[in-house]
């Protein structure tokens, strides 16, 4: 089959145009926190719609687009969802979880309880399609799907903050459960559950610094000397 290209819509600016808006959008992604308590207020499904929209227009291996949104809004099912992150979370907390991996969490306050499941207006799950599933049960291959569903988590993680609200990568592990309550088709795997709407009035975050540039970034500029 031949590809079909168009022209792509690309605005050329000056680099320090460039620059500015490289700073703007940093500067507005380091007021970006994970939230643990929620507001009730409601959110329209219309907002969940869109952030959806955005991080669908992630990269993908081949653009086989390997991931599926659910939103949930209703009260039953999010509280079947937490009943069962927290059988699993206390399991963890209780003996699944290493001593050195409690220790690390300690800063950030989490316990096994999570609250935040059923007070949040919508929980949504991320679900990475190993494999594409047609109605009549046949397969199709899909790449990179890991690296693919990671980025548009990562775009949705963004689009939330963008839009004026908040939410929290929650990995209850494992999260089988997920699946089972949703009613998703086996060839379909939870990556992450993310309670998305705005913050509890008041609500407070752990004092964190992130990693400065000089531990994030190499930047070779020349070719590095020979190793010895």
């Amino acid at each position: 089959m031949t590809p079909r290209f168009i022209d792509y819509p690309f605005t050329h600016r000056p680099a320090a145009e460039v620059l500015e808006r490289a700073r703007a959008f940093r500067a507005a992604l380091e007021t970006r926190r994970s939230v643990r308590e929620f507001s009730a207020e409601p959110v329209p499904r219309a907002v969940i719609e869109e952030l959806v929209r955005a991080a669908s227009t992630a990269p993908s291996g081949a653009h086989k687009q390997p991931w599926t949104f659910v939103a949930i809004a209703d009260p039953a099912l999010k509280s079947r969802i937490r009943a069962a992150a927290e059988r699993e979370e206390k399991l963890a907390y209780g003996g699944r979880m290493s001593e050195e991996w409690k220790r690390d969490l300690e800063p950030l306050g989490t316990t096994w309880e999570k609250p935040f499941l059923e007070v949040a207006p919508w929980l949504v799950v991320l679900f990475a399609q190993e494999h594409g599933l047609a109605a009549d049960g046949t397969t199709s291959k899909h790449y990179y799907v890991h690296e693919s569903v990671g980025i548009a988590a990562g775009m949705f993680i963004a689009a939330v903050h963008q839009a004026g609200l908040v939410t929290l990568t929650h990995t209850p592990s494992p999260m089988g459960f997920l699946a089972e309550i949703l009613a998703r088709p086996r060839n379909e795997k939870a990556y992450l559950l993310l309670p998305v709407g705005y913050p509890a009035p008041g609500v407070q975050v752990p004092d964190l610094a992130r990693k400065p540039l000089d531990q994030v970034l190499i930047v070779r500029e020349s070719a590095p000397p020979p190793s010895r």
